[in-house]
């Protein structure tokens, strides 16, 4: 006798009365890697007006979901319309139906009217709802938060931090499972003495059903891969219009990254590739397993920049994989040369993959990350230098911006095997003739007695 396939079936009795007649309701969770609009994960309507979906045989074990209507935006929510936790059903040895409700949808506000707004004001803004991405040919909202003092202090320059999933970092309203709450945390860590600097932080929102596609740097054959072309934009177009626009310190050393499940994975990535770019790297719960094999290859053969601050936090009931994969790279970053202190590891007992979770921990990494980078090596005992070289891309010229208290600075030069092309002393608001530079990638390398910065410099 043959084996009997034990099927479970999941049934929405009821969903709310604003539910679009001809809507599609999906399954998000841990059976789809959370994918909003899962063609394989969508429920058929029967009659009645119930949906249902019955997952194939092969899922077994405990699965966490959420309902959503095809993108994060329209994920369900409760009667206030704020977010719930994740679902979480124990699929069984034999068939079954599961009965469940939807109460709310959360573009549909509540009886009450629309949602209010958290984000910070005036500290959070969105720089553009359709900031161009021409690396893959779609656009997207951008939010920025400014520190306290960013209006009162027109001389003040600040490092800056990117985050993925925008969507999450700032606002409930938008978020789709809770929010970050980025902009309270800093602006309280202002305002408690904690964070003399500051830091800008930009928020870019994910692709929606495009997520997982533009968060893996590897092709995967059911979600696609253009996380490559993602880290690109950040690089050539995200981050030159936001050294332009604000009072940024363009250096590596005060450029950061971070983000969460598939974020911390393309964060890894963007350090590996960009290691003159970002000096700061926050890994929160990584999705490491999604792209393992093609990851640690990469490693091995881009080593870190020693001079990167590696932050890792997850918790031990993530994944059984989660806790391991993330030790194992924090070895193989070590191993490649990255020194203990550049390396914080962080496993929590009651972390989930949850956006509670992370806004939990968000504080002990930025104060941890904001911290300077142990230097090793013939540069050893230098400290950061806090400069802003701009325009970048440059074409014929290179102006420099440096801390009120030096007149000038050495600057450097260097093509892509390290050698010196340019050499000049350039004072503090002067410009850097780079007009003879054959176009191309350089590093730029900016000392002032044992203070010194770097970062990518692109000549047109």
């Amino acid at each position: 006798m043959g084996n009997v396939v034990a099927q479970t079936t999941f049934r929405l009795t009821t969903v709310p009365a604003s539910t679009p007649a001809g809507a599609t309701v999906y399954m998000a969770g841990t059976v789809n890697n959370w994918s909003p609009a899962s063609a394989a994960h969508a429920f058929s309507r029967n009659p009645d007006g119930t949906y249902q979906l019955t997952l194939p045989a092969t899922v077994t074990g405990t699965i966490e979901f959420k309902f959503t209507r095809g993108s994060w935006a329209t994920v369900e929510s409760d009667a206030q319309n704020n977010d719930i936790s994740n679902r979480q059903y124990t699929v069984g040895s034999g068939p079954a139906t599961i009965e469940l409700q939807v109460v709310n949808w959360k573009d549909m506000g509540t009886t009450g009217g629309s949602c209010q707004s958290t984000a910070l004001q005036p500290n959070v803004r969105v720089l553009s709802t359709g900031f161009q991405i021409p690396q893959l040919g779609r656009t997207r909202r951008v939010w920025v938060y400014l520190p306290n003092d960013y209006a009162t202090a027109p001389a003040k320059r600040y490092p800056v931090l990117y985050l993925h999933d925008g969507q999450n970092v700032f606002d409930a309203c938008t978020s789709f499972s809770g929010e970050w709450g980025v902009d309270e945390t800093l602006s309280q860590l202002q305002q408690q003495g904690l964070d003399a600097t500051g830091s800008i932080v930009v928020a870019v929102d994910n692709g929606g059903a495009d997520r997982l596609n533009e968060m893996s740097p590897w092709n995967n054959p059911q979600y696609g891969g253009q996380g490559d072309q993602y880290v690109d934009f950040m690089v050539q177009t995200l981050k030159p219009a936001i050294d332009q626009q604000y009072r940024t310190l363009t250096g590596r050393e005060y450029t950061g990254i971070a983000g969460s499940s598939m974020g911390g994975l393309i964060s890894t990535y963007a350090a590996l590739k960009y290691p003159q770019v970002y000096g700061r790297v926050g890994v929160f719960s990584p999705a490491f397993w999604f792209a393992q094999a093609p990851l640690f290859q990469y490693l091995r053969q881009h080593p870190a920049n020693p001079a990167t601050r590696f932050y890792f936090v997850s918790g031990t009931q993530e994944s059984q994989t989660m806790v391991p994969l993330m030790q194992a790279m924090r070895d193989s970053l070590s191993r490649g040369g990255v020194p203990a202190a550049n390396l914080s590891f962080n496993v929590k007992a009651d972390g989930q993959h949850a956006e509670w979770f992370w806004k939990r921990e968000f504080s002990a990494a930025y104060q941890w990350l904001m911290q300077p980078a142990v230097v090793t090596g013939t540069h050893a005992g230098r400290l950061a230098l806090a400069f802003s070289a701009y325009p970048n891309p440059a074409k014929d010229r290179l102006t420099l911006q440096l801390p009120a208290s030096l007149r000038e600075a050495r600057v450097e030069v260097l093509d892509m095997s390290g050698r010196v092309v340019l050499r000049d002393k350039v004072k503090a608001g002067g410009v850097l003739d780079v007009s003879r530079l054959a176009k191309g990638q350089y590093q730029l390398r900016v000392t002032a007695g044992r203070e010194q910065g770097t970062q990518a410099l692109a000549k047109e």
